[in-house]
């Protein structure tokens, strides 16, 4: 099962989300990346990566990182200030710089 959880500053409008599981994938048949997700059991044996969520504390960017061909630096503002999205509980609001972001869970699947 996957877990999602929401991520919300108390100081200003800045939201965020993730899944515990990120984004699975695997390469087809034409050599494109595909997306498995819980349930599909069948997929998700077939994955060789997975596309992580991340967010720049610095910019507020987010994007994903491949396991893959990993990053380390942000590739809007170039800080090397991130973090799995997933792991944002506590981190200091990248909108605002104001307060720390709390979590709130979200769906399961």
């Amino acid at each position: 099962m996957a877990q999602e959880l929401r991520f919300i500053c108390n100081n200003c409008d800045y939201t965020a989300s993730a899944w515990s599981d990120g984004n699975p994938y695997y390469i087809d048949e034409k050599g494109e990346k595909q997306y498995a997700y819980h349930p599909r059991h069948d997929l998700l044996a077939r994955c060789i990566g997975n596309d992580t969520p991340h967010t720049c504390l610095e910019c507020g960017s987010q994007f994903n990182i491949d396991s893959r061909q990993p990053i380390s630096a942000c590739p809007k503002c170039g800080s090397n200030e991130l973090v799995g999205t997933f792991d944002l509980e506590g981190q200091q609001c990248p909108k605002c710089k104001a307060d720390t972001l709390r979590s709130e869970p979200g769906a399961i699947s």
